[in-house]
């Protein structure tokens, strides 16, 4: 077992990964679904920090008062209260228009998936499409 299947099945570590499975969207949905997590899509072209905050709170379901800033951020995520699959799809936008902002935002996603407790349920995310060159591991 590997990849996806592999991830929802407990068997690799929640993370960050790059991720090129061409999965449809549905597909996917189902697949994670089924697993018992649940599946957050980011699709839109954010550049600005600003901007992939709004995005990241967007697709996770954030309160309207979401602050949009990395404190903000790291306390949302926290209180996600199912096993989550983020899938940004247009990281690499933000990541050429602003690299210091996106490898901000990155460590707190990073952070996160690193921190799995009773009271915090797995959180990944999965940065499919082009972009330019990371230290993440490929989820195969």
């Amino acid at each position: 077992m590997s990849g996806l299947a592999g991830l929802l099945a407990g068997r690799i570590e929640p993370g960050v990964y790059r991720w090129h499975a061409e999965s449809a969207a549905a597909d996917l949905t189902e697949s994670v679904a089924v697993a018992g997590w649940s599946l957050a899509q980011i699709r839109e072209v954010a550049e600005t920090k600003a901007d992939v905050l709004g995005a990241i709170g967007t697709a996770l379901g954030f309160p309207s008062h979401f602050g949009r800033n990395l404190d903000a951020l790291w306390d949302s995520l926290r209180d996600l209260s199912a096993p989550t699959v983020l899938l940004w799809e247009t990281w690499g936008a933000a990541a050429y228009a602003d690299r210091a902002g996106f490898d901000k935002i990155l460590g707190v996603l990073r952070d996160r998936a690193a921190e799995i407790s009773e009271d915090r349920p797995a959180f990944t995310v999965l940065l499919r499409g082009d972009g330019p060159e990371t230290d993440l591991a490929e989820l195969g």
